[in-house]
């Protein structure tokens, strides 16, 4: 606990070292501080590693950049051919009722399907052919632009092109 030096007015000198002395009521407001900007920068750092969920690695295409408004719900094909629904693995046959509770049967929302390179292409078709028939007609595949390419439109790496 912090305390004041200084005397309390009208003690003497000898009086202040017996009852002179008295708890500081101020907070130290500095340890508080630098502790919440430490973890403003890790939440920053760790933020944007979050958003990717299942790694897989993507094909690379020369093809421009997809626009849309709203936001896609992601599928993800991993290099064993397990199917994620953003990161929570489904099976083929769970496949369009999970899409159709999580869009509320909205069958114009948007699917981006990302396979990893390394897995056989008809496991992407299989399902893509599975999102198809549970009615969703606006399928995109994920792929990646080729390292040291400049994207058509001026986008990022990491683009979108739809099949």
């Amino acid at each position: 606990m912090a305390v004041n030096i200084e005397p309390r007015s009208g003690a003497s000198r000898f009086g202040a070292s017996r009852f002179g002395y008295r708890p500081m009521s101020e907070i130290n407001v500095t340890p508080f501080v630098d502790v919440m900007l430490v973890l403003l920068i890790v939440f920053m750092v760790t933020a944007p590693l979050l958003t990717a969920g299942v790694p897989v690695d993507l094909p690379k295409t020369e093809a421009s950049q997809m626009l849309g408004q709203d936001e896609p719900l992601v599928l993800t094909v991993d290099r064993e051919g397990k199917v994620f629904i953003q990161e929570t693995a489904v099976t083929l046959d769970q496949l369009g009722p999970r899409l159709a509770a999580i869009t509320a049967n909205k069958r114009d929302t948007r699917i981006f399907v990302r396979g990893d390179q390394a897995i056989n292409y008809g496991r992407v078709m299989e399902v893509m052919g599975a999102v198809n028939g549970a009615g969703f007609s606006r399928v995109a595949l994920v792929a990646e632009q080729p390292r040291g390419s400049r994207p058509a439109t001026g986008a990022p790496s990491g683009q979108r092109t739809q099949r």
